[in-house]
């Protein structure tokens, strides 16, 4: 959903494409260059998914996958609040314009960022 988390009718039919579809995995794709807007976009987003669904049980995000993530360096804090927050993990990041670009998390990367 992207900038677009505000967009009930968009989040409504995602909701319910979630629910009938019943995925193996439901992942939030975001991008890290955004900072801490990424925080209240997956906060959102996974808040939709509840609310929308009209469902008991309503399916939420498994895991998080961030974009341009070769593009960040004060930023990267957020993508652990992102963590904490929702209580899933970062499945992949996104370094490049490819399929080949997508990498699983390098936490020692991040470390480094966080102290330097």
């Amino acid at each position: 959903a992207g900038r677009m988390q505000d967009n009930e009718p968009l989040m409504r039919a995602l909701a319910k494409l979630v629910n009938s579809n019943r995925p193996d995995l439901v992942l939030f794709v975001g991008e890290a260059l955004v900072g801490n807007d990424s925080i209240d976009q997956v906060t959102k987003f996974n808040q939709a998914l509840e609310d929308l669904s009209g469902v008991r049980d309503p399916r939420l995000i498994d895991g998080i996958v961030l974009t341009k993530f070769d593009t960040i360096d004060d930023k990267v804090g957020a993508a652990i609040s992102m963590v904490y927050v929702t209580g899933k993990p970062i499945v992949f990041v996104g370094v490049g314009q490819t399929y080949a670009d997508i990498r699983n998390l390098n936490v020692k990367m991040v470390v480094k960022q966080l102290v330097k």
